[in-house]
């Protein structure tokens, strides 16, 4: 089983990394590009939020939304290319658990969350002067929230049956519960009722524990926003699980 773990990862690991320019190299220009206008040209204007510089504000929201979006990526791309070159066949027919399988895949999804995560975060670095309050909030809070999304995107693999499927998940709901879940702001601006609307967002408890761990503020409490994830990323790993072992859109 290890090896079997091994071999999946090692895949996962260089896929990505030996087209580094397509998947590393554009989360470093974006960053560079939302401190650019969101903290340097909006962050006079805006000020402070929650007693923090605006630029410094927004850092965690920033790196967060990379780690989100490689680590679903990945993983939705890596499962649907194995099912639509049909070399995934070669993997269930071998004597491997499918939770190694499942393991395996999500793996590769937080390796690059990661690599891309600490990328974003020496960009960010030479902009402006980062202090970590708590690194094991943080850490918590990433390994969280890469597993929530590289198994939601491996359930939108499953389901995909073209390049179309695969996109639609990213721009119609990950894209607006991302810019809706306090990246750029604090509920605390916001009515009441679009706060209690907020706090429907995984996101939101996702960037609000990742601000807590660099900067020691959050809107939520830190238990509540863990068991939140802890509750949703148990819940995805059972339907990944299922959907594997049924061979749904993969078995004939």
């Amino acid at each position: 089983m290890w090896i079997a773990y091994k071999t999946i990862i090692t895949k996962e690991v260089l896929r990505f990394s030996r087209i580094w320019v397509q998947t590393i190299f554009p989360p470093i220009i974006t960053t560079s590009l939302y401190l650019l206008i969101f903290g340097g040209l909006m962050g006079e204007r805006i000020g402070q939020m929650q007693g923090i510089d605006y630029l410094q504000y927004i850092i965690p929201g920033i790196i967060l939304m990379t780690v989100i979006t490689n680590s679903y990526s990945n993983t939705v791309m890596s499962f649907f290319l194995a099912k639509f070159n049909h070399s995934i066949e070669e993997v269930l027919v071998s004597p491997v658990p499918y939770w190694v399988i499942l393991l395996g895949y999500i793996s590769g999804g937080v390796v690059r969350g990661f690599v891309v995560g600490v990328c974003v975060f020496i960009t960010v670095s030479l902009f402006v002067k980062v202090e970590i309050d708590s690194i094991w909030i943080t850490l918590i809070t990433f390994l969280l929230t890469a597993i929530l999304f590289s198994l939601a995107g491996f359930i939108n693999a499953i389901f995909a049956k073209s390049f179309d499927d695969v996109t639609i998940v990213p721009t119609f709901v990950l894209m607006p519960m991302t810019y809706l879940g306090g990246m750029f702001y604090s509920i605390d601006i916001l009515p009441q009722f679009w706060q209690d609307v907020s706090k429907f967002n995984p996101i939101y408890y996702m960037v609000d524990s990742f601000r807590l761990g660099f900067f020691g503020v959050s809107s939520s409490d830190f238990l509540t926003s863990v068991s939140v994830l802890v509750v949703i990323t148990f819940a995805l790993a059972i339907i990944a699980f299922y959907l594997l072992k049924r061979g749904v859109s993969i078995k004939t």
